[in-house]
């Protein structure tokens, strides 16, 4: 079948062409001075910039999958894409990813996502004031939508994470903020769409908001912050006229005392107190005290974007 040369003559002399002595041939390296290593250090260096123009896409793929599949698992799903605004903050960075992995958990390096579903008849002030406040200490990604369940929301609703600016890749940022004006009773949030139960009531989800910034409180210190926030929600804000006169005065006596109302420094306490006599409308009839602290919560910008909400 086939023919094949003869390897040895008939006095057993090798045939003049000799097998190969070695199977693969390589350059010598143990020359004189330096081994010429410019092609392979060059060949290394441009495989380690694909790999990590690789590894780069693929956590672009992640997050983007990642932040798609917690909008589809979520019930309000089903919100009006034509009303999407989104903007990026631009704030300095002052706290770290470690931070809201220690608050929030660990996710894999996913951007954590905090959605609240809020009525646009009755929107939560102090979730809009602790919002700015959260952009002054983390990058964050913020969104406003609209769900079907409710037929129109105010132009400035819309737009009360501000105007739309030119994004930067998800991966980037810290935290994402998505509020979702929908027809619900009370304000509702969750920030791990699969595994929670929502947290309702807007004075719980500002002490959930405020226990971001990491500020640690006694046990007096943090009873005393808790009080205010549910005198300010249920009496100064759902309360009769005859509770509210009474919670202004014990404001009052407070503010005599301290600049704010639990110690020296602002807590959720001001926060929710402040936009609750904002919606009550009682903020014109209040004490002396009462009415010099209100100016110094005007004075913080996160107070006086929020102002421009109620114009």
């Amino acid at each position: 079948m086939y023919k094949v040369r003869p390897f040895h003559r008939v006095d057993a002399e090798v045939l003049a062409e000799q097998l190969p002595d070695c199977m693969y041939r390589l350059p010598n390296l143990h020359r004189a001075g330096a081994p010429p290593q410019e092609d392979t250090d060059s060949s290394l260096q441009a495989l380690e910039f694909r790999q990590d123009e690789i590894l780069k896409r693929l956590y672009e793929l992640k997050s983007a999958v990642d932040g798609l599949s917690k909008m589809i698992q979520t019930p309000d799903a089903d919100f009006d894409v034509t009303n999407i605004i989104q903007t990026d903050e631009g704030s300095p960075l002052i706290a770290n990813r470690a931070d809201l992995d220690l608050m929030l958990g660990k996710d894999y390096g996913a951007l954590k996502d905090i959605v609240i579903n809020a009525n646009p008849s009755l929107p939560p002030l102090s979730l809009l004031v602790l919002h700015s406040l959260l952009c002054e200490r983390y990058k964050i990604l913020s969104a406003v939508h609209t769900h079907s369940s409710v037929k129109s929301v105010p132009e400035k609703l819309l737009k009360c994470f501000g105007e739309q600016t030119k994004k930067q890749s998800r991966h980037e940022y810290q935290l994402a903020f998505t509020l979702i004006w929908k027809d619900v009773p009370k304000p509702q949030m969750k920030f791990s769409i699969q595994t929670m139960c929502p947290i309702e009531g807007e004075g719980n989800i500002a002490r959930f908001l405020f226990s971001l910034f990491g500020q640690k409180y006694n046990a007096v210190t943090s009873t005393l912050i808790d009080s205010w926030v549910d005198t300010a929600i249920f009496q100064l804000k759902e309360g009769s006229s005859k509770e509210k006169g009474a919670v202004l005065r014990s404001m009052n006596a407070a503010l005599g005392k301290t600049s704010w109302l639990v110690g020296n420094e602002l807590t959720v306490a001001d926060i929710v107190a402040w936009c609750a006599l904002q919606q009550t409308g009682s903020a014109n009839t209040a004490p002396a005290n009462v009415q010099k602290w209100m100016k110094s919560c005007e004075n913080l910008a996160p107070f006086s974007s929020v102002m421009k909400l109620l114009k």
